[in-house]
């Protein structure tokens, strides 16, 4: 009987990635990737959400810059030029000759019927607009002394007079309106960012006491917000706001104005914070965590908050926009900021009766500018959402 042998067996070939494929490679680094990279990954993945943190971004940059930026001091009054609407910016002449950026200068001029002043232009009077055009002094953060904007307009031709270039156009005073919303945006812009952050560092710490250890802290904490909520939000605003003293500087009523819209800012997130709380003390990792000697408080941060980090974020986002409105709300009644101190709010102080709209609809300006950084701030609070929860891919 003959003896079978077995067929050699064959040597396993490594298994060759296909050309153009480098999913491996990208595997395996989201795989070793930490949790704050892999929200970094979904995040960029969000266009809606990377457009309105470039914008925002923009906000804030000219906000830190605005001395340079603005062509303007925004308390500098033209008298001959009050009210006027936004400049027209022109390239060519009326022969066609290219000139560059320009505005014709301005004359003063009256309407036939109703007499108002009208502002016409001098086709025989050009004023170039230059970058980093020399202007009105002014010190960068307090600290440096400079006279360079970012543009302006020079002394033009067959003419001594300077005429300016007003973007937005100017107030009844004479004020540059765009110089005024650009460092408007100072206050209007942080006041949220520092509300926030008080309302969060409340919110966040009480709720996350009161859902970790429950009981009479929490029954109280609890009652506490209901009272809170309770309460209607913009007369009581406008109370506590009114009872500041008026002859404050405006610095500490800036800081007050901040304090009062933070006092109900907290509410929302501590139930939040709370209930996921209530919801994940019980898991399993958590009592593993307990007995394995871990602090509470080294629990409450490092397996508790992570696991609802993209509730807090909204949170925070749906506050910034809150807080923004809470000011230009109580500016505009004129029981929060006041003149001469400039934000949004009391720059719309202006715009309060139907003449002036009608007349000068351009001091609605700062409207946009709240209505578009609130939705900035919404935007980007939806694409952080996505990117933190671990449940979105």
């Amino acid at each position: 009987m003959s003896e079978t042998t077995a067929p050699p067996l064959e040597e396993s070939k490594p298994i060759q990635k296909k050309k153009g494929k480098a999913i491996d490679t990208k595997d395996e680094a989201f795989y070793r990737a930490g949790q704050w990279q892999l929200v970094w990954w979904k995040f960029r993945r969000h266009k809606l959400a990377r457009f309105a943190m470039i914008v925002l971004g923009i906000f804030y940059f000219c906000a830190l810059f605005a001395e340079i930026i603005t062509p303007y001091d925004p308390l500098h009054r033209m008298k001959e030029f009050a009210a006027m609407p936004p400049s027209n910016l022109r390239l060519f002449d009326t022969t066609g000759k290219f000139h560059g950026p320009f505005v014709y200068g301005i004359k003063m001029a009256r309407d036939p019927v109703t007499l108002r002043p009208m502002y016409v232009e001098d086709p025989n009077s050009i004023y170039p607009i230059k970058l980093f055009a020399k202007g009105d002094e002014y010190k960068l953060w307090g600290l440096f002394a400079w006279n360079v904007h970012l543009f302006g307009t020079e002394t033009g031709t067959n003419s001594a007079e300077l005429t300016p270039y007003f973007i937005f156009g100017s107030d009844s005073l004479g004020r540059d309106v765009f110089s005024r919303i650009i460092y408007g945006s100072r206050i209007s812009l942080t006041v949220g960012l520092i509300g926030v952050f008080l309302a969060f560092f409340l919110g966040l710490i009480l709720g996350g006491l009161a859902g970790f250890f429950g009981g009479v802290l929490d029954e109280v904490l609890m009652r506490i917000i209901d009272v809170l909520v309770s309460l209607p939000q913009i007369p009581l605003w406008m109370s506590l706001a009114a009872a500041l003293p008026q002859d404050w500087p405006q610095l500490r009523l800036y800081f007050f104005v901040t304090i009062i819209l933070s006092i109900f800012g907290w509410t929302s997130l501590a139930r939040t914070v709370r209930g996921k709380m209530l919801s994940t003390r019980e898991e399993d990792y958590v009592m593993a965590a307990k007995l394995d000697g871990e602090s509470e408080w080294s629990i409450i941060t490092r397996y508790m908050l992570p696991g609802f980090a993209s509730y807090i974020i909204v949170s925070l986002t749906i506050s910034i926009p809150g807080m923004i409105l809470g000011e230009t709300s109580l500016s505009f009644l004129g029981i929060g900021l006041r003149a001469p101190t400039i934000s949004w709010g009391v720059m719309l102080q202006d715009a309060q009766s139907l003449q002036s709209v009608a007349l000068l609809p351009w001091l609605l300006w700062p409207c946009f500018f709240v209505v578009l950084a609130v939705l900035m701030f919404n935007f980007l609070g939806d694409g952080m959402r996505d990117a933190a929860d671990p449940y979105v891919t």
